[in-house]
């Protein structure tokens, strides 16, 4: 029911509830935007504007650093479908597959169940069912935070159209010799059994010890030193068990003799090299380091320049990183089958490698401080654990699928150096440059069940029967093909008509060599590898949709920096190798949201934010404002209540404006362009327009969130609210009507790409218009200038009476007190012509040309002009210097002990951060309070 405004005379009923309520108006233009398909590009005449989503893993669930991410985002498309562009905002999400199997496995395991008790065909069933039911969670909430996204066009990275792009890309890619198999080192998680990218490794401080053994030398050959032995140290010692050289600098002087020799390793017995590499740094313990290149990848480069080819290293684990026998089966039987590490309090391989090497006399010991002996020398280690298994990755040497990375990464390197790819922050430039010239072969398979198979198909090695029964030797082989039916055509025709060529499902489909198997390929793609393709393959590729030739190249990316290498790099790779050209234009970096106390969220610390609480709390526009108004290029974004409040508080502001405005007949405007104004505040505030909108769009070209989020924050609240809205009350005449409507327009169309929700709400009840709804509206073009006269008669005036009410509340005066100004004869003509609002806004009491009497008075300095204040019989002169003294002294005092605090090394290092953050804080405060009485004593005289 509408309610009446008390806005004096004019006022008459308003449709708005008195007050502002977010979640009301939220769900209702939710709704009501998508379900008449406003977030489709419909304007084929238009300048497309194109975005793909990051797509989130099926799995999660709206977490902060989405709700930044989609906010920009939202941000620019709305921006952009208000200039009159053909907006497309592709949506979707990632089958995520390492991360979704183990939300399924783990369910399995509360019923007491696991994967391995079904087929792989099974399992992979039971994964659709759970995406079928709960997966997608996120969509929703990406609705609620007002993601204008095409939802009808929703993409998943399992769909069977972007499958068959997956399939194209890695045959095509293996034909140019870009896809190849390779033995090399991985991350292996021994839980989940599979290689993992960097992106899941996380590094973690543990205790652990640094073991001092001595190697001693073969053959009687000794250092310059007199010592047979040299001495190596690792924090590993379990890889002794593969240890193949001993690696020292070629300039370390102390072991140049030695070069070429040989170790006896004391528990294998293996005899290996001592190598000259760079990597053995002479300022590190002995200077000499043992290298067990199927185990360290540091180790691995070592021996590639020793002359180790990948397949004679020597790998001492197996998946479950258990030892077993290496390939020269020197490992003693007493270590095969231990686990790398003590559990269950059984000791593993590190602790009997220890105590062998401890019997036999090769142990250093590490004498502490007070001269007690230890095994190791205790030290903090930075471990990498698997972020999803939760154990310690071990490098492990292992046939995998790789992708030549170096020579895709040079089309987008070029790229950004010509300017096609523009990276904003630029500082990023070099960070992307770093990684992409220094690019490793990218591992892309995954030992997985839940994920895109990779398209190619086994034989097995051995002696196979033709037809007639002649035994023939046959090296494995692998075929890579589309199609299971091209896979067997291809084994048919490498092996002839004489072989009977069939495909089995795995290897335990034939027992004998009767015939020739063909298998596919057990593993996975890396989630990332389908990924990459999102920008083309979400438009219809390898199809040439109109879709696609409309709308790639995207027009900009937007993406944390943490997964430039992981994803955006390699967008870049493929786009470029597939479509010819770069993926999107722009890529915009932003960076993490962190705590208030500017520490990194986790769920570990306790310091999660949900963005789904914080729009319940404070609305969705308060959020988004926030995120689009903290968000300066280059640095992380710290939460802070305080400011969401602020913005809510925004939103309530704008709310009662326009209650006021619409109870005052002021109402949508009919004029897209400015309409005429003849009186100085109706010309002031149409000048303040153009300028907000010029403001606008210059830091939406730069990308500068912050900056057009705070020009509009800036004029809606002070120069509107808080200004025009009182110049005009008791004044409202027709011109002024117009005009007032028609700003209240622009407002609300320059901050629709923030706040949609409520400015959709707003401009829809303030009557009929052409432009319904504000979604599909014209971006502001006003065709104005500021007036040079009307806004410096107008902004004296605030100036003026900002002064003068700074003035009052210094004294202790209440703010509708009037008082006698005193104003130099120069100001006639100003005063003459803005006397009324003179009388509304700084409540004088008289204005005067003549000197001001003699005694305390208050100056006022406007543009170099000083107004004078009597303040005689106004305020007890010497009772309220004395009170300003009183409280100037213990801000002061307060001030200068939180000064000495914060330069005291000892606490700021020591402190807990957020005490730290907080001394600050008030050191702020009590630094401005005394700033602030001390004016007021100086206003005093």
């Amino acid at each position: 029911m509408p309610l009446r405004v008390p806005a004096g005379k004019g006022a008459r009923l308003c449709r708005w509830k008195k007050t502002f309520d977010p979640a009301a108006i939220e769900a209702k233009w939710s709704h009501e935007w998508e379900s008449r398909g406003l977030y489709r590009p419909a304007r084929p005449d238009a300048q497309p504007f194109t975005i793909v989503n990051p797509p989130p893993n099926v799995t999660g669930a709206l977490h902060i650093g989405h709700a930044l991410d989609n906010t920009l985002q939202d941000v620019l498309v709305r921006y952009e479908r208000l200039r009159g562009k053909d907006a497309l905002w592709v949506v979707g999400m990632d089958h995520a597959g390492i991360a979704t199997q183990m939300v399924v496995e783990r369910q399995m395991e509360a019923r007491q169940d696991k994967r391995t008790n079904y087929s792989r065909e099974d399992f992979v069933e039971k994964v659709w069912q759970w995406k079928a039911e709960s997966g997608g969670q996120i969509t929703g909430q990406l609705r609620r935070l007002g993601c204008s996204m095409d939802w009808s066009r929703e993409q998943f990275t399992m769909d069977p159209h972007f499958t068959r792009a997956v399939v194209k890309v890695f045959v095509d890619l293996h034909k140019k010799g870009l896809i190849y198999r390779d033995k090399r080192l991985v991350n292996w998680d021994p839980k989940l059994k599979t290689a993992i990218s960097d992106l899941e490794v996380e590094t973690v401080e543990v205790k652990g010890g640094f073991w001092h053994f001595k190697y001693p030398l073969a053959d009687g050959v000794t250092l310059d030193d007199g010592r047979d032995y040299i001495e190596v140290a690792t924090t590993r010692p379990e890889t002794m068990l593969a240890d193949m050289a001993v690696a020292v600098h070629p300039d370390d002087a102390r072991y140049k003799s030695v070069i070429g020799k040989e170790i006896l390793q004391p528990i294998t017995g293996r005899r290996f090299k001592i190598v000259a590499d760079e990597h053995a740094d002479p300022e590190l313990g002995s200077g000499a380091v043992k290298i067990t290149p199927g185990h360290d990848f540091n180790d691995f480069e070592v021996g590639k320049r020793a002359g180790f080819k990948a397949a004679e290293m020597l790998n001492m684990f197996d998946g479950d990183a258990n030892v077993i026998q290496t390939a020269d089966g020197l490992v003693p039987q007493e270590y095969l089958g231990l686990h790398r590490f003590k559990r269950d309090g059984i000791d593993g391989a590190r602790e009997l490698v220890v105590a062998r090497m401890k019997e036999a006399g090769f142990l250093i010991p590490h004498v502490d401080k007070d001269g007690n002996e230890q095994d190791a020398e205790p030290r903090t280690i930075q471990t990498p654990f698997g972020d999803r298994g939760g154990v310690v990755i071990e490098p492990w040497l292992t046939d995998q699928w790789y992708v030549d990375a170096e020579t895709l990464a040079q089309p987008p390197m070029q790229a950004v150096r010509d300017g096609r790819i523009n990276i904003v922050p630029k500082t990023w430039e070099k960070t992307f440059f770093n990684w992409m010239e220094n690019i490793q072969p990218w591992c892309v398979s995954r030992q997985l069940w839940w994920g895109h198979r990779i398209p190619a198909w086994h034989t097995l090695a051995g002696t196979y029967k033709t037809k007639r029964g002649q035994s023939v030797a046959m090296d494995a082989q692998i075929f890579v093909a589309e199609t299971e039916q091209e896979a067997l055509k291809q084994a048919q025709e490498k092996f002839g008509s004489e072989f009977e060529v069939r495909i089995v499902n795995d290897l335990t489909d034939w027992s004998s060599y009767e015939i020739v198997g063909v298998y596919r390929d057990p593993d996975v793609l890396d989630t990332w590898f389908s990924s990459a393709l999102w920008p083309f393959a979400t438009l219809g590729w390898p199809e040439n949709t109109e879709l696609l030739r409309r709308h790639y190249p995207n027009d900009v990316l937007i993406s944390g920096f943490d997964i430039l290498f992981f994803w955006d790099a390699r967008m870049a790779m493929q786009g470029m190798e597939f479509m010819g050209d770069v993926p999107w234009k722009t890529l915009y970096l932003h960076g993490l949201v962190r705590a208030p106390d500017g520490a990194k969220m986790s769920k570990s610390k306790g310091n999660v934010v949900d963005p789904l609480g914080l729009i319940d709390q404070y609305g969705a526009d308060a959020l988004r404002f926030f995120m689009a108004a903290m968000e300066s290029q280059g640095r992380d974004i710290k939460m802070d209540d305080a400011r969401l409040a602020g913005y809510r508080n925004f939103a309530t502001k704008l709310w009662n404006a326009a209650r006021f405005c619409e109870s005052n007949g002021i109402s949508a405007s009919t004029s897209f362009e400015a309409p005429p104004a003849s009186l100085p505040v109706n010309r002031w505030i149409i000048g303040e327009v153009a300028a907000t909108v010029a403001a606008m769009e210059s830091a939406f070209a730069a990308y500068r969130f912050d900056e057009a989020a705070n020009a509009i924050y800036s004029f809606a609240w002070d120069r509107f609210c808080d200004w025009y809205l009182e110049l005009i009350k008791g004044a409202i005449d027709d011109e002024t009507k117009a005009v007032a409507g028609w700003v209240l327009d622009q407002i609300l169309v320059m901050l629709h790409p923030f706040m949609p929700f409520i400015t959709e709400e707003l401009w829809t009840g303030l009557g009929e218009r052409a432009d319904y709804p504000l979604i599909t509206a014209k971006w502001p073009a006003p065709a104005a200038e500021k007036d040079a006269g009307a806004s410096a008669d107008i902004d004296w005036l605030i100036k003026l009476v900002s002064e003068l009410r700074t003035a009052k509340a210094e004294l202790g005066l209440p703010p509708g007190a009037r008082l006698t100004a005193h104003f130099p004869a120069s100001l006639k003509g100003r005063t003459d012509k803005l006397s009324a609002q003179l009388d509304r806004l700084a409540r004088l009491e008289a204005i005067s040309f003549d000197p001001a009497p003699a005694g305390a008075s208050a100056q006022l300095v406007v543009e170099g002009e000083t107004i004078t204040v009597p303040l005689e019989g106004v305020i007890d002169i010497a009772a309220e210097r004395e009170r300003l003294t009183k409280a100037l002294a213990a801000a002061t005092k307060e001030r200068d002990s939180l000064a000495g605090r914060l330069n005291n090394p000892s606490f700021v290092e020591r402190a807990k951060p957020e005490a730290v953050e907080k001394a600050r804080a008030d050191h702020a405060a009590k630094e401005a309070e005394a700033d602030r009485l001390t004016a007021a004593l100086a206003r005093l005289g």
